[in-house]
């Protein structure tokens, strides 16, 4: 028998309720298998489209599916450990270690919630180069606020940066001290800020570059079969998914350890897990390769005019 079956109510609830429990809540099986599952899928589809097109901005999207898949894997066999005996999981590969709930390890709790934060940054990245990919479609850099040459190099360093600072705020986080746990959501807390401000800049790039393109269109905007209107549809829809994802996170950690939103999982499924994994769906149905096929040639053309 595993050890949560010996644990009454009372006894799980002062676990959970200890000021440094890694989790404020018993992690849901079924939910996580469903979305490893999802996960699994579409970056599958991605991996397909990324080596038969060769669209290779997109290879951020595909790696921060990875980074979805194992972290709905590792947080779920972190938490389960007792149940699975995690020896030998296929979630993750490599046997985490036979721990039982709530005894959880350090070691894969910094891995999923370091996972966790920093994959949408991956996707910000893809949809920041393609960006620059319409701009370039068009022959529309006339029109845009910031020349093609420096807006994915802008854009793509301000994620890096809060890439970095999330990453480094997640392992803080997880030192299990109580000062160790203010310093990592503070450094969660500017990742997020550095996030949401660069992609709310993007969206003003991108929306002025929309409304100067429609009233000076180019030539290569006139043509009835150019597929820019409905990339960059696609690129707001992608990019208020995001940015709802980073401003619920941002509630999060203001909220603090005790919040409503970090001591319910359904928000962490509802405002991370689905957001991201509708994103990633969303390029797998409007992927610029379905939109219009491209030559090696054209492709080389694109990577050389955008460095």
């Amino acid at each position: 028998m595993d050890q949560n079956h010996t644990l009454d109510h009372t006894d799980f609830n002062t676990v959970i309720n200890a000021p440094h429990s890694k989790y404020r809540y018993k992690p849901s099986l079924p939910a996580a298998i469903i979305f490893i599952i999802l996960f699994s899928l579409t970056t599958g589809g991605h991996v397909f489209q990324l080596i038969r097109r060769r669209i290779w901005y997109f290879i951020p999207l595909a790696i921060g599916g990875v980074c979805k898949w194992s972290n709905e894997a590792v947080h779920q066999v972190f938490s389960k450990a007792n149940a699975l005996q995690v020896e030998s999981v296929g979630y993750v590969g490599r046997a985490i270690g036979s721990k039982e709930t709530p005894d959880w390890t350090l070691g894969p709790f910094i891995i999923q919630i370091v996972l966790l934060l920093v994959a949408p940054a991956l996707f910000a990245a893809t949809i920041y180069m393609s960006l620059g990919h319409i701009i370039l479609s068009v022959d529309g850099e006339s029109v845009s606020l910031i020349r093609k040459k420096w807006l994915t190099k802008v854009f793509v360093c301000g994620d890096v940066l809060s890439f970095l600072v999330q990453a480094a705020g997640g392992g803080v986080l997880a030192g299990g001290t109580a000062k160790a746990a203010t310093n990592g959501q503070r450094l969660i807390l500017l990742g997020l800020f550095l996030q949401v401000i660069f992609f709310g800049l993007f969206v003003l790039v991108a929306v002025v570059f929309h409304i100067r393109l429609r009233k000076a269109p180019t030539n290569k905007s006139l043509d009835p079969n150019a597929p820019w209107r409905r990339r960059l549809i696609v690129l707001y829809v992608a990019s208020a998914l995001i940015m709802v994802r980073s401003v619920v996170r941002i509630i999060e950690y203001i909220q603090g350890n005790r919040g409503n939103i970090l001591t319910h999982e359904v928000f962490l499924y509802l405002f991370d897990s689905v957001l991201m994994l509708a994103v990633m769906v969303l390029f797998n149905v409007e992927h610029p390769s379905q939109v219009k096929p491209r030559s090696r040639k054209d492709m080389a053309d694109d990577s050389m005019q955008l460095d």
